[in-house]
């Protein structure tokens, strides 16, 4: 509770009784109001959250990306044919298709533009692991297959030896041989 002490000033006394508030060294307080005042208050504070409330939302909308801006995004993590896109609930909605072919709905956050698929998907097509293999230094590339997550592929490595290999989604990176 928090005590308020108003001058001795007759004006002062005077503005404040006539306003409902207590007088000289008394607290301020809820239960001190006469109750048309704290009907007042009360109100006042619904109408003065009602209104952050409904600027808070303006701002969301205006920090909210654009349908372009979300095509863009997609595109640059490799989802082609984006379709039936919406904004809903704060989050944009899509069907597309993944860099390995797959179909798949995903929801992107509004403010941040992270991409949330309803399956695992990978950033890379089997073009992509393709390339990255024979950079990598393994040659006759073939059965590149994406499952769970990780591309796997059968090569020669650098010695010329049969090896398979896990190959990570987002990198293209060899994680793992046999």
């Amino acid at each position: 509770m928090v005590a308020y002490h108003a001058t001795r000033s007759p004006q002062v006394d005077l503005a404040r009784s006539r306003l409902g508030l207590p007088a000289g060294n008394e607290e301020l307080s809820m239960k001190n109001m006469p109750i048309k005042n704290r009907i007042a208050s009360l109100t006042f504070a619904l109408a003065l959250g009602t209104l952050s409330f409904g600027m808070s939302s303006a701002v969301t909308a205006q920090q909210a990306m654009t349908e372009p801006q979300v095509h863009s995004t997609l595109a640059g993590q490799g989802y082609t044919k984006v379709r039936d896109l919406k904004f809903r609930d704060g989050m944009w909605y899509a069907h597309a298709r993944s860099a390995n072919g797959k179909s798949v709905d995903v929801h992107i956050d509004a403010r941040t533009g992270q991409v949330y698929p309803d399956r695992q998907v990978s950033r890379l097509s089997e073009r992509d692991v393709h390339a990255s293999l024979e950079t990598q230094g393994y040659t006759h590339v073939h059965d590149v297959d994406y499952k769970d997550g990780m591309w796997s592929a059968k090569a020669e490595n650098p010695a010329g030896n049969h090896v398979r290999l896990k190959v990570d989604a987002s990198s293209g990176k060899v994680v793992g041989t046999e």
